[in-house]
């Protein structure tokens, strides 16, 4: 995608000039619930105070958790929450504008010790997870977050990439390599069950994609886990990206709209509904920018237009008296048109003999019902239905230049239909319980066909067309768990637990443990150790894909394949030096087994795939290939406190398969090492610093990943691109570097609740050429290198009121 020129920018500064008054100064009300994190019931008559407003503001909650603080001054503040018995929370940097209330939904730990023993003291645990069950490799993150970072595009995907372990330096899509791990091992969930690929353009089986379908203002505090998850989570290898959605206001209607180069045009409304039981509605819709843009005359350099929308909403009923029911939901559409005859001949990849085009979709909608059964326990149930569809198409113009000879007929869908269930005990301050299970009941409609480099056996002299995949059905799976938290003292704390997991199209079953350790050795300092086993079921396009017999019959050889295995093992030491600063070193170990391979000596492995739109055609594969991931990984971070932060994460990792030749071999995401530098500073001007001017920064390295050689000679003689399979990943790109520099200004009107936000993102900044792909093109009979995305300044505007 390239930059839309100067019309965008005219277009944002006309908005711009909306901004208010500069008089006065503006305030707003920060509300919210206290809830104790281990059992989710409300606090009663916790004291909340706003420590950097004068004179200090404050309230305590009422006997639903809740509490209200008005008046409070724009700005960041610095908010306490104390309650006898438990520990402190100091919540640092809460941005208070003038266009929305923030609403908070905190959750306090009780100590251990008798009253008289308690040592209260501030604690700002922004980097632990909101699961308290995961001790290690797992941190969360907010929409701040995701706004605030440089060359971010608005994607959740693309902020986690600043963090130790993950590598996300492919431009052209935001799939997660998390510790050498393929993208396919990765779990998305929202609202605790998992979802298909929240992004556009996309295919089943795969976890990223060019452009997320996840609205950042839509979520709330999340968690991302990179190894040895708890046992709830399962049927995933690399990593987790537990996603929650906030709730509206309950008490006001607010509304954002927001302009972006990559995620488009927004509209967003919230507000209260069944004020009697505490409801709230929150709804966004996302569209397309240079759709809209190319309709109106606007050119940005290419004639395939990506058109994309989204749309979000999370219903909260409110507490009624059989619990609390919300409904939630996203849904995301997207289409593409690469049209030969306009494509730019002078572009080496450029096929004007084809005619490609593509859709995809997917949404989920769920019903989630909270209940507490007592005073320390609760019962959290979903019923949800997911549905993701891709239809790809290609016509050879060799053949028909009015593009009706079709050589690609690509047309299949997936619906879930799921249904999960958590209970969840804090027998006492030291005891929590939790089990659960999810069941989900699966129907697919798969057809794939093609007739490129396929034999003409009926003599007509075009290809013959191959079936590939060609499956309509249904399938099971089931996951049960059951985990306990057993905290013995303020020092130490072990959770423990086992997950299940059974497949019908195998019938097979597999049983994790999971296990870690915290040991909190002083006031700053705390070590752990954390493993687990973890099984995942094999993408669906690989387990369908068909192999035709020579009588012309087609069997589906990968339905008996066993689930791939891997043992995690994770030693995580953490340094607080001060309440702002944290120093974090994590070394690992990853073994896993049971790969698909082929069932002759050869150099594919599954370990490679899922990094890219489709998957390997190889049929009839075993169980037998391997694979390891070693690393060792650091992040010092200083957390947004007096007016700017500091992020750095670097990662030094090995990652290496065997195939059924029992060669060892770097995978194609063995990088090496990744290098993040983030910071950022915030100025502050106008009466009481109500407006502000950031500056943020961002610089990547990592090292150049392991590709397979084209074979030229082999190319030309096929007609199609051919690589030395022999010689497979042997072949190392230059190093990956980029530099992002982001400006911004926040502007609070004085009078009115209105702020708005503008960004100017300029991303690779000193227009490096990071290489993409080395790769065959038929038409211009030579092999040629694709690269990246270069500069590229993208602009977001956002107004609330």
């Amino acid at each position: 995608m390239k930059f839309l020129g100067l019309n965008y920018f005219k277009i944002l500064i006309a908005i711009l000039l909306i901004s208010g008054n500069s008089n006065g100064q503006s305030v707003q009300t920060i509300r919210g619930t206290i809830l104790d994190k281990q059992s989710e019931t409300p606090i009663l008559g916790a004291a909340v105070s706003v420590l950097s407003a004068t004179p200090v503001l404050g309230n305590v909650t009422d006997m639903n958790g809740n509490f209200v603080i008005q008046n409070v001054p724009v700005g960041r503040h610095i908010i306490q929450i104390s309650y006898l018995g438990y520990h402190e929370l100091l919540i640092p940097n809460t941005l208070v504008s003038s266009g929305k209330e923030v609403v908070l939904e905190i959750k306090m730990e009780e100590a251990t010790h008798s009253l008289e023993e308690i040592i209260i003291a501030a604690d700002a645990d922004k980097d632990r997870p909101i699961n308290e069950l995961a001790t290690v490799s797992s941190r969360q993150f907010n929409v701040e977050e995701v706004r605030r970072y440089s060359g971010g595009r608005n994607d959740i995907a693309k902020l986690v990439g600043n963090f130790a372990g993950v590598a996300a330096n492919n431009d052209q899509r935001n799939d997660i390599i998390i510790r050498g791990n393929s993208p396919t091992g990765v779990l998305w969930r929202m609202e605790g069950v998992p979802i298909p690929n929240p992004n556009h353009f996309t295919t089943i089986g795969t976890t990223g994609g060019p452009v997320s379908a996840l609205n950042p203002n839509m979520i709330s505090n999340s968690d991302f886990l990179t190894s040895a998850f708890p046992a709830e989570y399962g049927n995933a290898l690399a990593g987790v990206f537990d996603i929650g959605l906030r709730s509206g206001n309950k008490e006001k209607f607010e509304f954002t709209g927001q302009l972006a180069a990559f995620s488009g045009f927004e509209a967003m409304a919230e507000g209260p509904m069944n004020k009697k039981n505490g409801g709230s509605f929150l709804v966004a819709y996302r569209h397309s920018f240079v759709e809209i843009a190319n309709k109106v005359g606007i050119s940005y350099g290419t004639t395939a237009v990506p058109a994309y929308k989204d749309l979000s909403f999370n219903l909260n009923f409110g507490q009624g008296k059989y619990g609390k029911i919300s409904l939630f939901g996203i849904g995301g559409y997207s289409k593409i048109e690469f049209l030969g005859k306009e494509l730019d001949t002078t572009d080496i990849f450029a096929d004007p003999s084809r005619n490609a085009y593509n859709i995809s979709k997917f949404g989920v909608v769920g019903v989630k019902h909270n209940i507490l059964l007592n005073s320390h326990s609760y019962l959290k149930t979903i019923l949800s239905t997911s549905y993701t569809a891709n239809l790809y198409q290609e016509d050879d113009l060799r053949y028909d230049d009015q593009g009706n000879y079709r050589i690609v007929d690509f047309n299949e869908s997936l619906t879930d239909y799921r249904l999960s269930s958590l209970y969840n005990n804090k027998l006492n301050s030291r005891w929590t319980i939790r089990a659960g299970f999810l069941a989900t009941f699966s129907n697919t409609s798969t057809l794939v066909k093609e007739r490129e480099d396929t034999p003409d056996i009926d003599g007509d002299g075009k290809p013959d067309w191959f079936t590939g995949r060609d499956y309509q059905g249904n399938f099971l799976s089931l996951q049960e768990y059951a985990q306990v938290r057993f905290k013995l003292n303020e020092k130490w704390t072990l959770n423990a637990g086992a997950h299940a997991l059974y497949f019908d199209i195998t019938n097979q079953i597999a049983l994790d443990p999971r296990t870690s350790i915290e040991w909190i050795f002083s006031a700053k300092q705390s070590l752990s150790f954390a493993y687990g086993l973890h099984h995942q079921i094999q993408p669906l396009p690989v387990f369908l894909r068909q192999e035709r017999l020579t009588d012309g019959t087609y069997i589906r050889a990968n339905q008996n394949l066993d689930f791939t295995r891997s043992h995690h093992f994770v030693l995580s030491y953490d340094l607080k030096p001060s309440k702002d600063w944290r120093i974090k070193a994590e070394t690992y170990y990853q073994s896993l087994d049971k790969v698909p391979v082929d069932p002759f000596p050869s150099t594919f492995s599954m370990l490679n795939a899922g990094a890219d739109w489709v998957f390997p055609e190889n049929t009839s594969l075993v169980n037998e290939g391997t694979g390891r991931n070693i690393g060792i990984e650091f992040t010092l971070e200083k957390f947004f406190s007096k007016s700017y932060y500091t992020l750095v994460t670097a990662s030094v990792f090995d990652s290496k398969y065997k195939a059924s030749d029992n060669i060892e071999r770097n995978t194609a995401f063995n990088g090496g090492y990744v290098l993040n530098v983030l910071a950022g500073k915030e100025f502050k001007f106008g009466k009481a610093g109500r407006n502000a001017f950031t500056m943020d920064t961002k610089f990547t390295t990592a090292g150049g990943r392991y590709d397979t050689p084209v074979d030229l000679e082999a190319s030309l003689a096929a007609g199609t691109e051919k690589r030395k399979e022999s010689e497979a990943y042997s072949e190392r790109y230059d190093n990956y570097l980029r530099w992002d520099i982001k400006l911004g200004y926040r502007m609070n009107h004085s009078k009115k609740k209105i702020s708005q936000t503008f960004y100017l993102d300029f991303q690779n900044v000193t227009n490096h050429k990071n290489i993409f792909r080395k790769q065959y093109s038929d038409y211009n009979k030579k092999v040629g290198t694709l690269y990246q995305i270069g500069f590229f300044p993208d602009i977001l505007y956002r107004i609330e009121f």
